[in-house]
């Protein structure tokens, strides 16, 4: 296995990018069907597995004294709305015994839960919080999965690709009722087109933008003359 670990210091990026698949195949092999595919882009290596195998696949790689990939750096969740599976979470992982880094991922969708890590990795814990408040992926076996970041009546999942931009309610302080309260978003106006001018009278020089200044923007009632 050291001609397949070692690989610090190849300086050749085809070989790197070799050797780092070789390296994935080994775990994959090692893997008992818990790596379902090895992938090398941009010189990191990546694997793919299945959801309900991704326990076995962490404790593996944090326990097999060929990888010791003991150290879980991030959990993220991603959005892909085309896709049946649209959610995907990826794994980063930390080995300081083989100075390597490998990032897992696994494919789930709006309503299937992922097993939680965090009786292999603990600092999971608030990873997948975050995971669930922001995308609304649900981790079964976490010991508390319950929003992190949003307040505990907040409607849906900021970082979905289908959130609305201005989001569903708006936040303010009511000064009667002396507390904290939610509203329908309100947009009164229509958006507006705006000029972006240089601040700065007689600058001698020209800003992007500047060259707007002499064209009324739509529906604009006509300049004033100068002078």
């Amino acid at each position: 296995m050291s001609a397949v670990t070692d690989l610090v210091g190849v300086s050749n990026p085809g070989a790197a990018a070799a050797d780092l698949e070789a390296f994935g195949e080994a775990i994959k092999a090692d893997s008992a069907g818990a790596v379902g595919g090895v992938h090398v882009v941009f010189g990191e290596l990546t694997l793919t597995a299945p959801a309900t195998r991704i326990v076995d696949l962490l404790a593996l790689l944090r326990d097999n004294p060929a990888y010791r990939f003991a150290q879980l750096i991030d959990l993220c969740g991603v959005d892909y709305p085309e896709r049946p599976e649209r959610f995907e979470v990826v794994y980063h992982l930390l080995s300081l015994t083989r100075n390597k880094r490998i990032r897992v991922k696994v494919a789930t969708d709006e309503d299937t839960p992922v097993p939680s890590v965090v009786a292999v990795h603990p600092c999971a814990d608030w990873f997948e919080r975050e995971a669930f408040d922001m995308y609304g992926i649900f981790f079964s076996g976490h010991p508390d999965l319950r929003r992190i970041l949003t307040d505990y009546g907040f409607h849906g999942h900021p970082l979905r690709k289908d959130f609305p931009m201005t989001g569903y309610v708006e936040v303010r302080w009511d000064e009667a009722l002396k507390r904290v309260i939610y509203e329908p978003v309100k947009l009164p106006q229509e958006y507006r087109a705006f000029d972006f001018l240089s601040p700065w009278e007689g600058a001698r020089y020209a800003l992007p933008g500047d060259e707007r200044a002499d064209t009324p923007a739509p529906g604009a009632p006509p300049a004033p003359p100068k002078g």
